[in-house]
């Protein structure tokens, strides 16, 4: 059992690792993101809801529960919004490492809103992920990185551990489909808006284009989101946020075999530092929780 849920962990944080593979080849295309982000939440819904009709659940949800789940959408909307601009400024290797820091985020506002300890430890962890971003950001002998990608990266880092402080403080008592069900129909929905407002065109131009969104939802959304909550029931949360720093391992990968990022040192320590600190902050909370 407990080798299912590691190679269930494995395969969530790969999947999502390989988002530049559809990303970049739309952007280089230059494709309206919006539209590209509607369909890929909108099919990964549809393929979630028929699930929860396969495995027998119902959609209803109370007033409480759907505010919720709208203001969780749009957490996830922009963190997706943030992440694909900062494809335009900074490599999807460095931008996939920086979005990686947002468990440190998720563990500054407990301390800063919340007032939850900061352990010895976290506070090792947090010193290493932001050197980590420093390193990132060296090129020769100064800080050459493009900063406007950084903030904006940085940005999609905050949404994303304000959806994981959401989901963690709001007691919402609905299963784990049924969260990234309503999660992903309501990110869709705000790209949907934003499409309408911006006058923008639902055509899907060809079937490739078509077929892309599809295996796109399929792999990233879809197969991460289920595999990522078998995979906490089999081995429990903290192994599994460990085996998520495979994410930002895959994305580099991707950039430098597929897209020809180059894979310099700084970027090797950079990632190394990242992880580290990530890793041992997650190992800090587990600690802290069994203390309580």
């Amino acid at each position: 059992m407990k080798l299912r849920g590691y190679i269930l962990g494995i395969l969530s944080a790969v999947s999502y690792g390989l988002i530049p593979i559809f990303i970049l080849p739309i952007k280089q295309a230059h494709f309206s993101m919006n539209i590209t982000l509607f369909y890929r939440f909108f099919f990964s819904a549809i393929m979630v809801g028929g699930y929860l009709i396969y495995s027998r659940q119902n959609f209803k949800i109370n007033k409480k529960e759907a505010l919720i789940l709208a203001i969780l959408g749009i957490c996830y909307a922009l963190s997706s919004e943030f992440l694909f601009l900062g494809y335009d400024f900074l490599t999807p290797g460095i931008a996939s490492t920086v979005l990686f820091i947002y468990p440190v985020i998720v563990a500054l506002i407990m301390f800063f809103f919340y007032k939850e300890r900061l352990t010895r430890l976290s506070v090792f962890s947090l010193i290493l992920a932001f050197a980590g971003v420093i390193v990132l950001c060296l090129k020769g002998s100064g800080l050459e990185i493009n900063f406007t990608g950084l903030g904006i990266v940085m940005f999609s880092a905050l949404f994303y551990a304000l959806y994981m402080v959401i989901v963690n403080k709001s007691n919402l008592k609905v299963s784990g489909f049924k969260l990234t069900f309503f999660s992903m129909f309501f990110t869709s929905m705000y790209f949907m808006t934003k499409s309408i407002i911006g006058h923008e065109s639902f055509s899907i131009p060809s079937t490739a284009i078509f077929l892309n969104f599809l295996v796109f939802a399929f792999l990233t959304t879809v197969i991460s989101s289920l595999c990522l909550v078998y995979a906490i029931k089999h081995i429990g949360s903290t192994p599994v946020a460990i085996l998520g720093a495979l994410e930002p391992v895959v994305a580099v990968m991707v950039s430098v075999l597929m897209f020809h990022e180059k894979f310099t040192t700084n970027l090797m320590i950079g990632i190394t530092l990242i992880l580290l600190g990530v890793i041992l902050n997650v190992i800090g909370d587990r600690r802290k929780k069994s203390h309580i």
